[in-house]
């Protein structure tokens, strides 16, 4: 250091060096040994009195100055510096931040002080203060509104409700609170906001629509909710579904002028709802509007499908192609299939196509694609017939616009749809002829064609035909469930039932959701009697089609095969339930009651199916017959009635119509009904003698024209039995032997054999059988009984005897 040597004079006021070579001799630690102030305070911070406690000036803390070598120059500090000569100095540096430098010597490092004693205790929050139960009371809404959120995913729209009016009604308290403690700028519009927005949502989940309204108002009009004018949205959804078109208008317009240009897609999706609704209310050109601005914005298949439907509404040709070219030209946003096509034989690279080729977004984008088909076959089918002068015409307008796209193999599908709306005209050479060219089409088109030519044939009962297009679908392409199922049917037809099984189960084993394979094999198990087998099939369906009449009645069907009457009641109860007015099933069910030995219920069952069809003469047979059992005979007249008329080549129906009026009591009507008989059938014997037997009873004059009638008519039925007996071998005669018998047993049951006398003096068969039956005996009430003659009648009475 450059002590003694000076650049220029020493001055007090322009020196600029002034001072910079002074030495304090304080800094001087060669002298310290014989420094005798320092040799005392070393001493002292030795140990060998207690530590002292500074009281620092200007500060309210003292600390006590640790001892040991490791500290002694701070006692020194402290000495020449804050003491110096007697003169307390301020306190400037910042004290250690919990450690000395003696402690990191020989103990370990302890910021938080433990090694000084517990820490002082963390300050305990006041659960009583007004702003803790708030706290709380803002987490249980919150709460409430996720269990409530929740509850709807689920499914449970009740409980939804219920949480969120717990948590309206929480929420409700909370505000007020912070009213009362002056802190309403600290209300939570967020809370307030979500709590209305879910209650409002679950009401319209639960069809409450006008608490919904109600709800979406209070949200609506509060102008400290920025964003709640969007929610005239949903507002216009409840309007749309309450079927009030006009006021869901009126919100979709007010929702679209308070969302900003910026959300296309929220502008086009209301957009979308306005064109619906004015489709909901046939103004079809606002709609054709509405629809056409999103196709120029921003297209998507359902408004390219409705703006169709519009112009199909309105009968415009020409916009109907052009709609159906913008629909065709709508961008999926797919690959397609080019990156589930592998370029090599790389092993890995074909299991990471295999991996992708079922994972969610190929089943999204399969979705995708088979909703723009499905639009586009409906559009093709709806608007063919209207572009052109026949619906043939149009069809091929629309497969060639359709090959033209990137939808190339729907052409197909359109060609076989051609055919079908020939089959429905009734124009089945034309449906042949349009299904026979795909004959050189790939496997999968003439598939579907030879499927749809053999069920053709099959319904002309063109069996070999049916089976030659059936054996053409099922060699294109052997895993068509329909051509198997088709192939089956041809073989069930010819009668082996074994093989058509087979047939039906491999259609089931390609697709397990081939209803009419599970079907017809649930029919050729019960033709081969396997009534277990048949029973799964049909119980299989029926849990894939809940409402099917047919595979119910089949069911109920095979109980009665298997007897448990009970079972097949039961489903034939389920099967009125789907089809009421079915009058063979409700027969069926009488038949099974009367079965069961329960009159009135079937009673009632048989007359709902003659109430549905009064030309089923078993049902009008069996009710007759009920009513001349509970011996009301006249109610019987009005079913054998009808049964005449179905069937009046059938004398017994009027027979029984007369048998009614003679039991009744009725002999005018029901002679004037044996006359009429007669007169439509004179050679009827059975009515003859009934004739005979009545004009007897009432004493007429006529019955010896019936009876000379009735002798001719004998004598004519005698010679032609003679007649065939000589033209027929011994076994013809063992039958008429058997018809004589049957005769003597009718004479027998009829009890009326009162001979009539004839010119040759022949015994006469005026007996007859009552197509009724035996008339049942009534209870003679009427006529008194008959006294009983005394045994003392002719004794003599003695005096002893007599009173006196």
């Amino acid at each position: 250091m450059m002590r003694d040597v000076h650049l220029a004079p020493e001055t007090d006021e322009d020196d600029l060096y002034s001072g910079y070579n002074d030495y304090n001799a304080t800094f001087d630690t060669e002298d310290l040994e014989n420094d005798a102030a320092f040799q005392q305070a070393l001493r002292t911070s030795h140990g060998r009195r207690p530590p002292v406690t500074a009281k620092i000036p200007g500060t309210s803390a003292s600390r006590p100055l640790a001892t040991g070598f490791g500290v002694s120059f701070c006692s020194l500090f402290y000495s020449l510096f804050l003491f110096k000569d007697g003169v307390a100095r301020p306190m400037t540096a910042v004290h250690a931040a919990g450690y000395t430098r003696g402690a990191m010597r020989g103990s370990a490092f302890d910021p938080l002080g433990q090694g000084r004693g517990p820490a002082p205790p963390l300050e305990m929050k006041n659960e009583d203060s007004p702003e803790e139960k708030m706290k709380q009371l803002e987490k249980k809404v919150n709460e409430l509104v996720e269990e409530s959120c929740v509850a709807n995913s689920c499914g449970d729209l009740k409980l939804a409700l219920e949480k969120a009016k717990e948590a309206g009604r929480k929420e409700r308290v909370l505000v007020r609170q912070r009213e009362q403690i002056a802190a309403a700028e600290n209300i939570n519009l967020d809370l307030t906001y979500s709590v209305l927005f879910n209650l409002a949502s679950q009401y319209a989940a639960n069809e409450m629509y006008a608490e919904a309204l109600n709800t979406y108002q209070v949200i609506v009009k509060n102008k400290m909710f920025s964003n709640g004018g969007r929610l005239k949205v949903n507002m216009g959804n409840i309007y749309l579904k309450q079927r009030n078109y006009s006021k869901a208008i009126k919100f979709y317009r007010m929702a679209l002028d308070q969302i900003p240009g910026v959300h296309v897609e929220m502008r086009i999706k209301i957009m979308h709802n306005i064109g619906v609704a004015f489709i909901k209310t046939g103004q079809y050109a606002d709609a054709i509007n509405s629809f056409g601005h999103i196709m120029g914005t921003s297209p998507n298949l359902k408004a390219g499908f409705n703006l169709i439907l519009c112009y199909f509404a309105v009968g415009d040709r020409d916009q109907m192609k052009r709609a159906f070219q913008m629909l065709i030209a709508v961008p999926l946003e797919i690959d397609y299939e080019d990156k589930y096509i592998s370029p090599n034989d790389d092993p890995h690279t074909n299991l990471l196509i295999e991996a992708i080729k079922k994972d969610s977004l190929r089943e999204m984008e399969h979705e995708r694609k088979t909703m723009a088909e499905k639009y586009i076959m409906t559009a093709a089918k709806l608007i063919a017939p209207a572009i052109e002068t026949s619906f043939a015409v149009g069809y091929d307008w629309c497969v060639e616009v359709v090959k033209a796209s990137h939808y190339v193999e729907l052409a197909n599908d359109l060609e076989i749809n051609k055919a079908i709306m020939y089959l429905r005209q009734k124009d089945f050479n034309q449906a042949v002829e349009t299904l026979k060219m795909f004959e050189k089409k790939d496997s999968r088109v003439k598939s579907a064609a030879a499927t749809n030519l053999s069920f053709l044939c099959y319904l002309e009962n063109e069996l070999t035909e049916a089976s030659n297009y059936a054996d053409l679908a099922v060699n294109s392409d052997r895993y068509n469930p329909s051509a198997l199922t088709n192939k089956g049917n041809t073989v069930f037809a010819s009668g082996d039932y074994e093989k058509a099984a087979e047939f039906y189960k491999e259609a089931l084993r390609n697709d397990s959701s081939c209803t009419e394979a599970l079907y017809n094999l649930g029919l050729t198990y019960k033709k081969l009697n396997r009534i277990d087998e048949a029973l799964d099939c049909f119980l299989k369906l029926h849990a894939i089609l809940r409402n099917s009449a047919q595979v119910l009645y089949q069911i109920a069907s095979i109980y009665e095969i298997m007897e448990d009457p009970n079972q097949a009641i039961e489903w034939l109860m389920q099967l009125i339930s789907v089809v009421p007015t079915d009058s063979h099933v409700l027969s069926k069910l009488g038949e099974l009651y009367d079965n069961e030995g329960d009159k009135s219920q079937a009673f009632q069952y048989y007359f709902e199916s003659y109430r549905y069809f009064p030309s089923n003469i078993e049902v009008i047979e069996w009710l007759g017959a009920y009513y001349i059992d509970t011996q009301f005979c006249e109610k019987a007249i009005q079913y054998f009635e009808r049964a005449a008329l179905i069937q009046p080549t059938q004398v017994k129906w009027q027979l029984m119509v007369a048998s009614c009026y003679r039991r009744s009591g009725n002999y005018q009507k029901a002679l004037d009904t044996y006359k009429e008989i007669h007169r439509k059938f004179p050679e009827n014997v059975e009515c003859l003698r009934f004739l005979v037997r009545l004009c007897t009873d009432m004493g007429l004059k006529e019955v010896q024209e019936y009876v000379t009638k009735l002798k001719r008519v004998e004598k004519l039925k005698e010679m032609r039995e003679q007649r065939v007996k000589s033209g027929r071998d011994g076994s013809t005669t063992s039958l008429f032997t058997k018809g004589e018998r049957l005769s003597v047993k009718l004479r027998s049951l009829s009890g009326a054999n009162e001979p009539y006398e004839s010119s040759s003096n022949k015994e006469i068969d005026a007996s007859y059988v009552d197509p009724l039956g035996p008339q049942a005996e009534r209870p003679k009430t009427a006529i008194r009984k008959k006294t009983e003659e005394d045994d003392f009648a002719d004794e003599e009475l003695g005096e002893d005897l007599l009173p006196e």
